[in-house]
């Protein structure tokens, strides 16, 4: 009974000690895949300026090496299950993420577009790093594959903007049925009264930085006429108006005014160098029963090595702010047309 005992003593401390090694060894490949991300991040920085992290080298290598480093160090000193090799690299890249937005190296808008797509290339680094960890067996072999991995994102840098870069037109519109006249609806676009906290839907992109509107003005009721569209933290849009349809199309340029460094990250800033407004219409389309179809749409520019992914976000920033203006635009005419609804 007593040799029983003991054995189970054994293997229960055996057991302990494994899970305290391995915990260990997480921490340690942890440790060096946020300290790679933090590297990366100043060196892209003070080398390249905040420029080299809106390239593909950034974006897409940088947690792809940083969850191989995370899982390579692990693996190499004890084999890791899958789970792992796809999770680890999570810790670190959140960590690095957490820190560059407390230290006002990036904006929330920008951690929370780059997350996702950062997420998932982590999981393929780390499950990268895991089958080169196990089967990689001399130190030469190891060090030469670190060495490449950890530098290949600066590699990109200089040539990529020649064979990615890409500017490209968008288009996103919005539409809305209001349950008021055309001439109703026309007088609450072609002006926006200030709009009240508690008028605007929730909205995500608010959540996530995004400006507020708060009201549009107009010099005069003619082509020509320019509209100043005010927003949350002192931005400031010029529309001039250049299709006047009175209740049926209103359209305009936009110019980006005044938009503040603190209000806007630089990477997501409006007329800056990877995104732009440019014009903006609304057209009313009279149906029956009283009933005026609104048509919101705008046009926008993207700028980047990797638009593919940059318009998911940027159509759907402008579709959700377009969604929260019509959203008012109802409300104050179905109540000014004494219309009930939920």
């Amino acid at each position: 009974m007593r040799s029983i005992l003991e054995v189970k003593v054994k293997m229960a401390d055996t057991k302990a000690s494994e899970r305290l090694r391995t915990r260990g060894l997480l921490i340690w490949g942890a440790g060096v895949g946020l300290g790679y991300g933090l590297a990366i991040r100043l060196a892209a920085r003070f080398l390249g300026g905040d420029h080299s992290v809106m390239t593909v080298g950034f974006i897409f290598f940088m947690p792809l090496a940083l969850g191989f480093l995370a899982v390579f160090f692990a693996e190499m000193k004890q084999s890791q299950r899958l789970w792992i090799c796809m999770l680890l690299p999570w810790v670190p890249l959140a960590a690095a993420l957490v820190a560059m937005y407390l230290a006002v190296l990036e904006g929330l808008i920008c951690v929370v577009m780059f997350a996702p797509i950062g997420l998932v290339l982590a999981s393929i680094g780390g499950l990268l790093g895991g089958l080169a960890g196990r089967f990689l067996r001399t130190r030469r072999s190891k060090g030469l594959t670190v060495a490449c991995v950890a530098f290949f994102p600066f590699f990109m840098v200089p040539w990529e903007g020649q064979v990615f870069y890409h500017l490209e037109m968008r288009k996103v519109e919005n539409v809305v049925d209001i349950h008021a006249p055309a001439a109703v609806v026309w007088r609450n676009i072609e002006r926006v009264p200030p709009i009240h906290k508690d008028e605007l839907p929730p909205s995500w992109s608010r959540t996530i930085g995004f400006p507020d509107p708060i009201e549009a003005t107009l010099s005069h009721e003619r082509v020509g006429g320019v509209r100043e569209a005010s927003f949350e933290g002192g931005v400031l849009f010029i529309e001039t108006v250049d299709t006047w349809e009175p209740e049926r199309r209103l359209a305009f340029s936009i110019r980006a005014d005044r938009i503040p460094k603190e209000t806007l990250d630089e990477h997501v800033t409006v007329g800056g160098p990877y995104f732009d407004v440019l014009r903006g219409e609304y057209r009313l389309e009279p149906l029956a029963n009283g009933i005026t179809r609104v048509h919101l749409s705008s046009q926008h520019r993207i700028s980047t090595d990797f638009n593919w992914y940059a318009h998911l976000w940027t159509d759907a920033v402008m579709w959700d702010l377009q969604k929260n203006i019509l959203f008012v635009v109802r409300r104050r005419c179905e109540k000014a047309a004494n219309v009930k609804r939920d």
